[in-house]
This record gives structure tokens, sequence and C-alpha cells, in this order.
């Protein structure tokens, strides 16, 4: 038997369900996370009903929440041009503050350890990672999942590529009072980004897009460029003229990036949007990221029994397991979002689609996933 200890970077959803999942079978687990519980995060707050089959078997009670259930999908182009769809399996809205904060209570539940710390650097050597934090405190262990989210100075000091390239796309978020239907996500193209909406628990409702900064720049603030930009598109002038800001002002987060990310990094397995991440418009990055906790929990335990013979083929499988489930999807994210750039073509493919009302269905298929399965022989 190997050393039943890990190490998580990082304490999101990706972090968080992957702690769970591990210290269910077994596992002493230690996660890192800089930030306290709960808080806001700047996401879409939608998840496929994909996930909840997994959330079953870790025992996360997601009803207690009282999510919202999310049945149809309205898409909208920039000028307003509006098709509804019901969604294949359907989802829930729940926000990260309230989610996050109930997966660290379950996980502590669990018997799991967190440290509010920022690591500083990870190296490896000799079959063994060296953690470092800006407090100088230092730990070694044999398995590290990084789970640092979509942006961190730790992809910096770890030199990634993906951040050596400049990305132009900023992120906004923020929560709402206002009349929207419980049942519905909408995602709304502008010239220059994607908004989602929807409802999550509480009756709020959470809007947040994707821009391109160079739209952005000429504005002052979010509030002026919502209201002289991002309100072209008529659904979103109705949604915002009709919303009162519940946050003192809109959360941000810019240089997202979509560039194309390695599932294992330096003989790390990288859960979550620090591995790979869809474009919003998609609207399934959290049920991405838990799937993939699930995928990194399920090896390593095969590796710790043996199953799995050694780091290499480890890191090989996890990377197997990773393109076979999500790298079309994001490339199908990709795709998507080059074709929303060309109003023209987005004209054409929505007449298209109003003419063939199923071939929306068979988009969606391509950016969600099935309900992820369980094997409780992987433990």
């Amino acid at each position: 038997m190997k050393n039943k200890e890990i190490l998580i970077i990082g304490g999101g959803l990706a972090g968080l369900t992957a702690a769970i999942h591990l210290s269910k079978i077994g596992f002493q687990v230690l996660v890192i996370e800089k930030n306290a519980f709960p808080k806001h995060k700047v996401c879409g707050e939608y998840i496929s009903n994909e996930v909840l089959p997994y959330f079953n078997w870790l025992g996360i009670t997601i009803e207690t929440l009282q999510p919202t259930r999310i049945t149809n999908l309205q898409f909208s182009t920039a000028n307003g041009t509006t098709i509804t769809s019901a969604l294949p399996l359907g989802g829930f809205g729940i926000s990260r503050y309230t989610l996050d904060y109930f997966l660290y209570q379950k996980a502590l539940e669990n018997g799991c350890q967190f440290l509010q710390e920022t690591v500083e650097n990870v190296t490896f050597s000799n079959t063994k990672f060296k953690v470092e934090t800006t407090t100088n405190q230092l730990f070694e262990y044999e398995i590290v999942l990084g789970a640092f989210g979509k942006r961190s100075t730790l992809d910096q000091k770890l030199k990634r590529s993906f951040f050596q390239k400049k990305s132009n796309w900023l992120g906004v978020k923020a929560h709402y009072t206002g009349n929207f239907p419980d049942d519905l996500v909408g995602l709304h193209h502008f010239e220059g980004g994607y908004c989602g909406v929807s409802k999550v628990e509480n009756d709020i409702l959470n809007i947040c897009y994707l821009t391109d900064y160079k739209t952005f720049k000429p504005y002052k603030n979010t509030e002026d460029y919502q209201k002289m930009w991002i309100c072209k598109n008529p659904n979103l002038k109705s949604i915002f003229e009709n919303a009162t800001l519940l946050f003192e002002k809109p959360l941000t987060i810019s240089q997202i990036a979509f560039d194309k990310k390695e599932a294992v990094y330096d003989h790390m397995l990288l859960i979550g949007d620090t591995a790979g991440l869809i474009h919003p418009l998609c609207g399934n990055g959290m049920a991405m990221a838990i799937h993939s906790a699930k995928l990194a929990a399920e090896l390593v335990a095969e590796y710790n029994k043996g199953t799995i013979a050694s780091r290499t083929k480890l890191e090989h499988k996890y990377t197997q397991v990773w393109n076979f489930n999500f790298k079309h999807r994001i490339q199908s994210g990709r795709w998507l979002a080059q074709l929303l750039q060309h109003q023209k073509a987005t004209a054409l493919a929505l007449q298209i689609i109003i003419w063939f009302p199923a071939l929306l269905t068979f988009i969606i298929t391509k950016t969600h996933g099935k309900p992820i399965v369980i094997h409780p022989n992987k433990d």
C-alpha cells in the first residue's frame, strides 16, 4: 500500500469535490485554499443534472440547499432573435457562495484538513512534491492535485504556456432581484460577448457575462457598459432594466484564457478549470469541474491499490480519461464561440435551427455530458 495522504491546492468546486471523494474512501486530505469560506465567485451558477448520481454517492444532498430546477434554455443573438428549447437532462441553479460553503462543511465532516494559505511554488523531485506557501510552510506529498482555478499566480510560477499569452476576455458577475422564470437559463449574445441569466436559491437572479476587453475599455464602469453596449440586445435590456443589484458592485475577473491546457503538469494531476475551461456560452463548466474531480479521485485510488502500477501510467491514464470526457466538449465550445463572433454566420445558423429545431438539442448534447456513472469498485 502507498501513502494514503494527499494534498489538494485550491478549494473551489473541483478541489472540494475531490476532497470529499478521497476522504470518503479513506484518504487523509489536506486542502490549501487562499480564501475563507463562504465567498462569491464569478460563475454562471448553472449545473447540469448529469452530476446528481455522483452527488448522491458522495452523500451531498443538494435538495437541502433549495436550488432552482431548470428545464429550458433560451438563446438569443445580438439583435434579439430568440429561440427556446428544452434541456435534454435539465439542471439546477445554485450560487457558488452557498454550494462551495456546503461542500466545505461536508469535507470537514469527512475529516479533511484545511489551511488558509497561498501556495507560492510546487516542485517535484525523487517521487515527492514539495509545496511551499507564502509564509514559508513546506509540505511534502507523493500525490498533489492542482485545483487552483482559471488563472493563478501559481500558473505563472510553473511557467505554464497559456499564461505567457495575453487574454482579452473579462468576466463579470452579480446577483440581482428581478422577475425571471425559475425554470429557464438564458444565454444571450451581444457584440463581443455572451451573458448567462438564471435563478439560484432564494429567488436570486444571477447574471454573469463574458466580454472582449476591447469592447469594454471605452466605458468607465460596468454599469455604463451594460446600459450602453450589452443592452443593445433587447432581451438583455429588458432583464437589466427590471433587475435590482444586490451586490455593492459586480465581481470581475480578467485575463480568462480558453487556450488548451494540460491535464497533467510536472506530474501534478490538474482538475476543474486548472485543466481546461469551456466557454461560458455552453453553460456547463461547473459539471465538468465536478466530473474531473471524480475521475482524478478514482485513478488516485487505483494507483494507491497498485491497480495502476506507476506514476507514469497514472498520469497517462488521467490524460486519456480527461480527453475522452472533455476534449470534444471544449472544442465544441470554442467552435460555437468563434461562430458567434460573426453576426451574419450566427443569423444564418439560427435560421437553420429555427427550420430544424432538433439541431439545437444536438448542439446542447455536444457541450453537456451524460449522467455520471458511479463505479463502486473504484475505491
